[in-house]
């Protein structure tokens, strides 16, 4: 009955692995079918570049994904830990997210070329979580900020209230 929860990770894991890959062989077959087969006429270098792109997109979030995913084994190669959890945030999430626009990126520029802006969502999203992080390592302005006479009354008398002594009735039986 020892490490039952490692062990039903192990098998999630490799059934959600199982499925991530399928769909990245679904959205190229199609990609392919119908890009190159159905519209084979306007397939060019740039759409071999862009499958290039989308493949290497796939690729390395996916081989990332699988290595957090594999178990650990101990020394006698007793599982102890059954990989990462895939169901949750962080660059888990982060990874899943590159690899579904991925998906769109490579479906919809089947029916417009427009689509590859799509792509700027990632690095978008890099630099706004960068700024956050920035800005919280930056010293705040705020301590030497001037108050006004209103906010400086109403203050001081909140402080007065809260160090007052509270006093509680109770009733006398």
């Amino acid at each position: 009955m020892a490490n039952q929860g490692a062990k039903k990770r192990k098998e999630e894991n490799t059934r959600h692995m199982k499925k991530l890959f399928q769909l990245i062989i679904a959205c190229n077959v199609i990609y392919l079918l119908v890009r190159a087969g159905i519209f084979y006429k306007s397939f060019t270098w740039k759409h071999i570049v862009g499958l290039l792109l989308t493949s290497l997109a796939y690729v390395l979030p996916y081989k990332q994904l699988d290595s957090m995913a594999k178990p650990s084994y101990s020394d006698d190669g007793e599982m102890f830990d059954g990989g990462y959890d895939m169901s949750t945030g962080g660059i888990c999430g982060y990874l899943h997210d590159i690899i579904y626009i991925t998906c769109f990126v490579q479906l919809a520029s089947i029916i417009s070329d427009k689509f590859w802006y799509t792509y700027l969502v990632i690095p978008a999203f890099a630099a706004y979580q960068l700024s956050g992080f920035i800005k919280g390592l930056l010293p705040q302005g705020s301590e030497d900020v001037e108050e006004d006479e209103k906010t400086r009354k109403k203050r001081e008398k909140l402080e007065k209230k809260a160090s007052r002594t509270k006093f509680i009735k109770t009733r006398a039986r």
